[in-house]
Order: C-alpha cells, then sequence, then structure tokens
C-alpha cells in the first residue's frame, strides 16, 4: 500500500523548513541543535526521494530566496505536514500520558535558575523526564513555533510571534559590577554619568538587554565607552573578575550571579528597563499531562 509514496521524515521537512526560514545552513543547524553537515544530509535525503533539487547550494548573486522554484512550491506542503504531525503528536501524547518533557531555555535561566527548577522537580516527579536545551532568546522563540516536540520555552521574550503565548514568571532590576579593589567597588549608588569613561562590556548586537542599557545612556545623552561584547552573563562576570572592564547585568536577588566570584556589586542611581523572563507557549495548544505538570511547578517557585 506504500507503493509511490516518497519515505520521507519530519526531521527532513523540518531541516527544509528552517532553511528557508533562515536563508543558511548554518542558521537552520543552530536551532536544530544538528551540525552543518548533518542538516545537508537531510535535505539530500529529502531531495532524493521527492527527485527534484529544493534549494540553491552554490553561492550566486544575492536572491531574496535560497529555495529554488521546486522548494518555492513544496514550502506550503512541508508547512502542513509538519502542523499534521505536531496535531498527530499531541493526541498520541494526551492519549498515552509520554512521561519526557523538552523544553528551552535562555543560557542565564538555565545557568541560574533552571538547573535548580530540574533538580527538585526530578524528587516530586522521577517519572518524568525532562530535556532542556540552552539556546538564545531569539532561537528559543523559534524552535516553541517550529518544533513540535517542544513543550514550552522559558526566556526574555525577543520579538514576541502573534502565534505564541508569553506568561511572565519575574522581572530583574540591573546593577553595576567592578572588579574587587576597582576604585567605585565602595560606594553605594553611582549614576550613568560616572560610567561613561570607564570601559564597558556589554552584551552582544540584538540582544534585549543590551538595548535596554544603552536606552538609558542614549536617554540621557551619552555615549558609553564599549570596550568588549558577549554573550552571556557568565563570562561579562569572568571578564569583569579579570579587569577588563565594568559592566551593568541583570541580578537575581539572590545572588547566584555573583555569590563567590572577585567582584564588587554597586546601585544605579538610574531607572533601566528591567529584565522580564517567563513562559513561552504555542497558542491554541494544550500540553501534555507532564509537560503541564512541570510547567506549573516552574511557575509555582516565582509565585509571590
Amino acid at each position: 500500500m506504500t507503493d509511490g509514496f516518497p519515505h520521507i521524515s519530519t526531521d527532513q521537512v523540518r531541516a527544509f523548513v528552517e532553511v528557508s526560514r533562515h536563508g543558511q545552513i548554518r542558521a537552520a543547524a543552530t536551532v536544530l541543535s544538528i551540525t552543518e553537515q548533518g542538516l545537508r544530509n537531510r535535505l539530500l535525503a529529502l531531495e532524493a526521494q521527492l527527485g527534484v533539487e529544493l534549494y540553491r547550494k552554490i553561492r550566486g548573486p544575492r536572491r531574496l530566496t535560497v529555495l529554488t522554484d521546486a522548494g518555492q512550491r513544496f514550502l506550503p506542503h512541508a508547512l502542513a505536514l509538519l502542523e499534521r504531525a505536531r496535531e498527530m503528536y499531541q493526541a498520541f501524547a494526551m492519549d498515552t500520558g509520554r512521561r519526557e518533557v523538552r523544553v528551552v531555555a535562555s543560557q542565564y535561566l538555565i545557568r541560574y535558575l533552571l538547573i535548580d527548577v530540574l533538580k527538585d522537580f526530578a524528587k516530586s516527579e522521577p517519572n518524568i523526564h525532562v530535556r532542556a536545551s540552552t539556546m538564545n532568546e531569539r532561537d528559543v522563540e523559534d524552535a516553541v513555533m517550529s518544533n513540535p516536540e517542544v513543550a514550552f520555552g522559558l526566556a526574555a521574550p525577543y520579538e514576541q510571534s502573534p502565534d505564541l503565548e508569553y506568561q511572565e514568571l519575574f522581572a530583574m532590576t540591573w546593577n553595576l559590577i567592578v572588579p574587587r579593589g576597582h576604585r567605585m567597588a565602595g560606594r553605594r549608588r553611582v549614576k550613568l554619568e560616572q560610567l561613561v569613561r570607564e570601559p564597558l562590556i556589554l552584551y552582544e548586537r540584538g540582544s534585549t538587554g543590551r538595548q535596554h542599557v544603552l536606552d538609558a545612556f542614549y536617554e540621557r545623552g551619552l555615549s558609553p565607552l564599549v570596550t568588549l561584547e558577549t554573550t552571556a552573563t557568565e563570562i561579562v562576570v569572568s571578564m569583569v573578575e579579570a579587569g577588563l572592564g565594568i559592566a551593568i547585568v541583570p541580578l537575581l536577588p539572590s545572588g547566584a550571579v555573583t555569590r563567590g566570584r572577585r567582584i564588587a556589586v554597586v546601585a544605579l542611581d538610574a531607572p533601566i528597563r528591567p529584565i522580564h523572563s517567563g513562559v513561552l507557549l504555542r497558542r491554541r495548544e494544550t500540553l501534555t499531562r507532564p509537560a503541564a505538570r512541570l510547567l506549573e511547578f516552574t511557575k509555582s517557585r516565582f509565585a509571590g
């Protein structure tokens, strides 16, 4: 009965959809958490089954899309197939009570919050296995929207899609961190005007946190002296420890970010927009029972 049907998988179709969405192999492979060669292998297998070329493999003149004509015709069918697969997955998971939950989260939340939450959840629900993947905020949103295996994401919303529902867990305020022995280390509070000549370490371009900090300077007509940029708070703290500069970072009241580090924390006499962090869910979708348990357990840790 299968004669005439191509033997394609949702993994192959997802690889194709991500390439169409991001326009390049590297970005698509990052979203799928596989190697670039692994993604190419999936695409080649898909093309072999369909008997057509779906995307351009050689760079040429700049185009609006990497898809071939056949790829553009196949794209709406690929999206429909993934949507049906997602519906089937949800129906199966709800019927059988599947005991595995996959979540994606930003590095900050996994490093300083989610590890403790998952440790306690494992004690409370030992029969539910949680798979957690680390991504940046933009990729967290993409993964929740495009991967039916992901139950939900945890992040500071980057560019929230209308297809996603955001439920806030908490907000973090900003503080200045400096090396021990720095001339500002003993102060209780500083103004942004006092920092413009200091070498400032910022988050990478495109991050929500970076923009919050820069906006606070620009609103006062100030231009900070940015000397280093990096992706993660853990690296920022290490750079400050090494004496490479100062930084303005969001800190948890628990002190988990700076505990045991050779730095000093100084309050800021400036309103910088807080970092809001929470849960990202696909709209109009019912979580499996294990995923719903994990979500409620996570939210209970931040109630009040």
